[in-house]
């Protein structure tokens, strides 16, 4: 059913329901229902109270009425008489209950001084003891209790009966039980009930009157709405950084914020003044008098400028309306849209410094980035000063007093034309109060805001001081240079008439971060430097000085180690018999000083194997197998690297192996003009023509050394007379903006060029291929070959006959003399007839010849046979065995090599016939052909 109106029924006591459930959630009704609880709880309290203390004197008036009504009867006349009389209980039975409907109580009992009743309201219970503690009484005190127990709980009182001579000869126990005093209690309550519930009506009646006028006051809100309303009240007023003003309808001021007070510079006692008494500005005061709508009108407060913006607030209750006015300061957003952009630009410049200082881990580049840096955008100049330790590489020592002088590594500025001194000099800082000492001895940067003043500065140095003054230098900071707590030098920015404004506090912690940051590269260039000087000096150590003078080749060479750190490159001449030169270049794989340690034990390696005189390949092939053996050694194998790697100790690496490594290993013969080429992984060599002609012979290119399972190859060729030979690595052609055929044919017009020596050449070559910041190390070997001459080699066929001994000797001492070697003849004959004597007798045809007359006579005879003889002590009663020991004593050097089909043995001598030991006067060399080896 609907209303007239339409509207549901039901929505009635929906809406008084809603009423009822905002009136509660409301502030006033929070208020009555914690005033209407308070009530309740008072009255409840109020009215237990009252129901305790009715009982509490209840109990008390039954313990007077029980002992007044003991008392009395105990002291009747006759009591004492009746009781020593032969039926007490006869006599003072009806005396006991007339005196208690008497007295009101519920019993009266006479007893004897131990407990038996004589009388009693019970009948029953005569002649019974009574319980309870009588013995006080049955001492002569009267005393009243609660007792507890049978017949019934009562509140009693017990006095002594006394004779005429004051013995207790009974005792008189009154009493009223404990139910009936309830009963009492319980028929006040009718009353007190009511008094508390009258009590509850008026205190629920104020507090409903009091919440109805505080509910008109609060307009229904609740507690939560009014505390978030007195919070929007605080922020808007005081917590924005805006000032507000209203002002009332009669033009005086009700409310000013924080802000506004602070703004305007208002007096304390502000409020409910007349705005034209605050002492404002004209402009301003006229537009707040005027009431007029304003939106960022510009007026001036002071040395202020304001924003200011007025609006009218809503008429309320009949009342007039004021006006709202806010006022924000520009001058100071303007100041913090400067901090803003300053504080964004140092950031950009410390960025900036981070990816421009330590690019190059070189320390006087590192200090020019730092001087390039902060030039123009944060100082008109700057300088470095770094200590000469760190210009070596070197730890500075931190000991005191060792920084005060260093010397000038990088200065940049706005203009060249400046007084300071230049790169290079040597600055000395002694006057303590001068602030670059000042900065060192502090350890932090050190502000002169007004080079005039910092007499220390000027006492420093008084003409340059004076001429940096007139130059316009007004404004100083210094800033040491310290990583690890160790000074490395000294960063000093200045600013001149370019710049009229001086450093602040602002300044001075950029540029102390700004110098954090460069010396943290400054010092990891310096160790870099140090770690790159040691390993340049272990590889130099470990490369030849000094190539030796042969007559097979005439060579020259150049290394340069990498920028970026020393790597493992390395070339050698190595002479072998016969007049013979190895030539060696080889790349190690990596960089740094184990890159160099392990090229120096493969250039040490590969001078071993090729004292064995063995084919390019075969000692190839023994230095990939020394590698892995090392590799092996080194890391262990798969099964113990876990176990090499835990003796070692926590926190330290395995020993690093050799990665890999590249050789080109060439013999070149320079009677044959052949040379024998191997290559493990390495670039093959080029070739010059004596025309010019440039080449690079095709050689099989085998896997690098290190990596194993393939056999090496060799390639054999032969050299025209007066032919160059060119080694090289391939740091020297490609890098990262050349690749490496780009670079190779760069080699090859630089190497067409002829009429140079090996040297002009490899100068004439790093000048055209060098990069400025090499990548990779270079070694570059250049050797001109050249040939012995057919006058200078003398070759025989020696028969299977030991007669033919002698003729060999006799045609070898002839050759010596067209040689003009007649002092080594002698000597000559002695090794050759021992030699030729042993391959006849022991070797296998053919057996051949040949002297070479190079810078020592080479005497060398092959056979077809691979037996090596040994070198021993024959034992004194041994027929033979002493040749061989006599070709050791007598020659320079001598030795084997195997060909392949067969050996050579072969002895160096002396052009003078200088031997270790004399010959005897009267030798037999004719005997010495029976001599045994």
């Amino acid at each position: 059913m609907t209303g007239r109106s339409g509207r549901q029924r039901e929505s009635r006591p929906a809406s008084l329901l809603a009423r009822l459930s905002l009136a509660r959630n409301s502030l006033a009704g929070q208020v009555f229902s914690v005033t209407a609880v308070i009530v309740l709880l008072l009255i409840t309290a109020a009215a237990l109270a009252l129901v305790f203390q009715a009982r509490y004197d209840s109990e008390r008036g039954a313990r007077d009425r029980s002992l007044a009504a003991a008392e009395a009867f105990a002291h009747a006349p006759g009591l004492p008489a009746a009781l020593k009389s032969q039926n007490p209980t006869a006599e003072l039975q009806p005396l006991a209950e007339g005196a208690r409907r008497a007295s009101g109580v519920d019993f009266v009992a006479v007893m004897t001084t131990d407990g038996i009743r004589y009388t009693d309201s019970r009948p029953e219970l005569i002649g019974r003891r009574a319980t309870g503690d009588l013995a006080r009484a049955a001492a002569g005190q009267s005393f009243t209790e609660v007792f507890r127990g049978d017949p019934s709980d009562a509140v009693r009182a017990v006095v002594p009966v006394r004779d005429a001579q004051g013995a207790v000869v009974g005792l008189v126990a009154t009493g009223i039980e404990v139910e009936n005093v309830g009963h009492a209690v319980e028929g006040q309550l009718p009353l007190l009930l009511g008094a508390a519930a009258g009590a509850l009506l008026l205190g629920t009646g104020g507090a409903a009157l009091v919440s109805r006028r505080l509910r008109r006051q609060t307009r229904g809100l609740g507690a939560a709405e009014m505390a978030r309303m007195n919070e929007h009240h605080e922020a808007v007023l005081h917590a924005v950084r805006e000032g507000v003003l209203i002002v009332g309808a009669d033009h005086r001021l009700l409310l000013a914020n924080d802000e506004a007070r602070r703004l305007l510079n208002l007096p304390p006692d502000a409020e409910q003044r007349h705005v034209g008494d605050l002492g404002l500005d004209p402009g301003t005061t006229e537009l707040l008098l005027s009431g007029r709508v304003a939106s960022d009108e510009v007026h001036l407060a002071g040395d202020r400028l304001l924003a200011v913006n007025v609006r009218p607030t809503e008429p309320f209750a009949g009342r007039p309306s004021g006006s709202v006015t806010t006022l924000r300061d520009t001058t100071e957003l303007a100041a913090l849209s400067g901090r803003a952009e300053v504080a964004r630009e140092r950031l950009q410049m410390l960025y900036d410094a981070g990816v421009r200082i330590g690019t190059t881990l070189d320390v006087v580049r590192t200090a020019e980035e730092l001087s390039e840096v902060a030039v123009p955008r944060f100082a008109d100049f700057v300088t470095v000063e770094l200590l000469e330790p760190v210009l070596r590489g070197d730890e500075p020592s931190p000991a005191a007093g060792m920084h005060t002088e260093m010397r000038r590594a990088a200065m940049s500025g706005t203009r060249s034309d400046q007084p300071l001194q230049p790169v290079g000099d040597i600055i000395r800082f002694v006057v303590p109060t001068a602030p670059m000492r000042a900065a060192l001895d502090a350890g932090h940067a050190v502000l002169a805001a007004d080079l005039h003043a910092a007499m220390g500065w000027r006492a420093q140095d008084e003409a340059g001081t004076r001429q940096a003054l007139e130059y316009g230098f007004h404004s100083l900071i210094s800033v040491p240079l310290q990583a690890r707590g160790v000074v490395l030098g000294m960063a000093n920015f200045w600013r001149a008439a370019d710049t009229p404004e001086a450093f602040d506090e602002e300044d001075l912690s950029f540029a102390e971060e700004l110098g954090a940051r460069a010396a943290v590269s400054v010092d990891n260039a310096r160790r870099f430097t140090r770690e790159h000087a040691t390993a340049v000096t272990l590889q130099r150590s470990l490369l030849p000085r000094v190539l030796p003078d042969l007559s097979a080749v005439d060579a020259a060479f150049r290394y340069l180690p990498a920028k970026a750190g020393v790597g493992g490159d390395w070339f050698d001449v190595i002479p072998l018999p016969g007049a013979r030169v190895a030539l060696v270049v080889g790349d190690v794989v990596g960089h740094g000083v184990h890159a160099a340690a392990t090229m120096g034990r493969l250039r040490t390696a590969v001078h071993n194997f090729s004292t064995l005189d063995m084919p390019p390949d075969e000692l190839l092939g023994h230095l990939d197998e020394l590698i892995d053996r090392i590799d092996q050694l080194e890391n262990g194998g798969p099964d113990e690297g876990d176990a090499r790697g835990e003796g070692l100790g926590e926190g330290v690496e395995n020993p690093a192996g050799i990665t890999g490594a590249t050789c080109l290993y060439a013999v070149y013969d320079p009677v044959s003009g052949h040379c024998t080429m191997a290559s493990a992984g390495h670039p093959g060599p080029a070739l010059v023509h004596p025309d010019g002609r440039v080449e690079f012979p095709e050689l099989p290119t085998g896997l690098p050394l290190g990596v194993g399972g393939m056999p090496f190859e060799t390639a054999g060729l032969v050299l025209p007379e007066g032919s160059r030979l060119v080694l090289f690595t391939d740091g020297l052609l490609e890098d990262r903006d050349r690749d490496f055929d780009t670079g190779l044919a760069l080699l090859s017009r630089t190497l067409a060029r002829p009429g140079r020596s090996p040297d002009q050449a490899c100068a004439d070559v790093l000048s055209a291929l060098l990069f400025p910041a090499p990548s990779d190390d270079i070694a570059l070997l250049i050797a001109d070959t050249r040939r012995l001459e057919p006058g200078r080699i003398a070759e025989w066929e020696v028969p299977d006959d030991p007669a033919a001994v002698s003729r060999v000797r006799r045609e070898a001492t002839g050759r010596l003399e067209a040689w003009g070697l007649e002092a080594a003849s002698f000597t000559a004959e002695l090794i050759l007839s021992e030699l030729v004597t042993n391959a006849i007798r022991y070797g296998t045809a053919p057996v051949r010849v040949r002297l070479l007359h190079d810078r020592n006579l080479i005497c060398e005879v092959s056979d077809g046979s691979s037996t090596s003889p040994h070198l021993r002590y024959a034992a004194t009663t041994d027929e033979g065995g002493r040749g061989l020991f006599l070709v050791a004593q007598y020659a320079e050097r001598w030795g084997t090599r195997y060909t392949q089909r067969g050996k050579v043995i072969w002895a160096e001598l002396s052009p003078s016939g200088g031997g270790e030991a004399p010959l005897p006067l009267a030798l037999d060399l004719d005997a010495l052909e029976d001599l045994a080896w």
